[in-house]
């Protein structure tokens, strides 16, 4: 939502100073998505408000709920026409997180991934990230019936914990994406503590420095997926460039700055990065990092995508993991929620791209 924009035509219409604090309740403490859903608003207003403004700045072309009722996904159309996707997964502990994108496409280009298969477009907006959360809050307010049969507690409508790990790096969006946060973590807006938000990076060494220094209590994870370097160049064209021992260096420099847990989060691709060399290569990257008792793996079933990249099966994650803890490594099986929603990032645009 701009507001900049709304107390402009609030103010050209002669309304008093509350009429923004009011909207900003409507929208931040009830979920109103539209200007006539406020109805201590006279009709004139509202209608002055709906045509010369709007409080999200994309439209729902498509949403997908999986068959459990555990994640939902939305295909979002921005004005210039281009799509993005946001998704939100309940967890086990009872509290709903929305995933947010933070660009149109990536320019990262990894393998594996959908959104950067498809190409980079443009950066989102502080405003088109953030409405993201908007748009779940009220999917979730008015949509209760959906969940009336199942084990989810939709009265948790109200979202609590927030991640960067959808379309696009963070880290290559900063100016836009830390202004988001600053809206987040405002008390009149979204009033999001800073340890409910996590961040998610392929590795951008000067993105890990910034986010330390300005935002110390927001979480970091960092997509590696490989600890091998040649299996890294291969798969994440971004290594070409920051390598694993500039990742190295990133990590250390941010534990000398905070003693805050890292997130490794490790997409596990059959036959690709799943054998105990792949876990020998990953204890002895990991534990070559200074305060590596600070990280934490999570090991991710990955979703399928286009080309050969396969999920691997719970028996081979599982030695998997038991390698890791036999080495001192904390790690973590996660449950990868959204395969009969097409949840891989990128999937639902890029049919989009592919139909024009």
């Amino acid at each position: 939502m701009d507001l900049k924009k709304i107390e402009k035509i609030l103010k050209e219409a002669n309304q008093p100073k509350y009429r923004l604090e009011q909207i900003k309740e409507a929208v931040y403490k009830d979920s109103a998505i539209s200007f006539s859903e406020i109805t201590t608003f006279s009709k004139e207003l509202r209608e002055k408000l709906n045509k010369e403004a709007r409080i999200l700045s994309f439209e729902a072309e498509k949403i997908l709920v999986s068959k459990d009722k555990d994640s939902v996904k939305a295909l979002l159309k921005l004005a210039d026409g281009k799509y993005i996707e946001s998704v939100i997964i309940f967890s086990k502990e009872d509290n709903w997180t929305v995933c947010l994108s933070c660009q149109v496409g990536c320019p990262l280009k990894c393998a594996f991934c959908a959104t950067g298969q498809s190409g980079f477009q443009r950066n989102l907006s502080a405003e088109e990230i953030t409405d993201q959360i908007l748009f779940w809050r009220h999917y979730l307010k008015n949509n209760s019936r959906l969940f009336e049969n199942c084990k989810l507690k939709i009265e948790n409508y109200n979202i609590r914990n927030v991640v960067y790990m959808g379309m696009g790096e963070p880290f290559l969006n900063w100016g836009e994406v830390r202004k988001s946060i600053e809206n987040l973590i405002d008390p009149e807006l979204f009033g999001f503590g800073s340890r409910s938000i996590s961040v998610s990076t392929a590795g951008i060494p000067d993105g890990i420095e910034k986010l330390v220094k300005e935002f110390p209590q927001v979480n970091l994870a960092i997509s590696l997926h490989f600890a091998d370097e040649q299996k890294r160049n291969k798969y994440m064209p971004v290594s070409r460039k920051y390598d694993l021992r500039d990742l190295r260096y990133a990590l250390q420099g941010y534990f000398k700055e905070s003693r805050r847990k890292v997130f490794i989060e490790y997409a596990m691709f059959k036959g690709l990065n799943d054998s105990p060399f792949d876990a020998d290569s990953l204890i002895d990257y990991l534990k070559s990092i200074k305060d590596s008792y600070l990280l934490h793996v999570n090991l991710i079933p990955a979703n399928i995508t286009k080309g050969n990249f396969q999920p691997s099966d719970f028996q081979r994650i599982k030695k998997f993991q038991n390698l890791l803890l036999r080495n001192g490594i904390k790690a973590t099986i996660r449950k990868s929620l959204g395969h009969d929603i097409q949840g891989a990032c990128g999937q639902l645009s890029s049919k989009i791209k592919s139909k024009k």
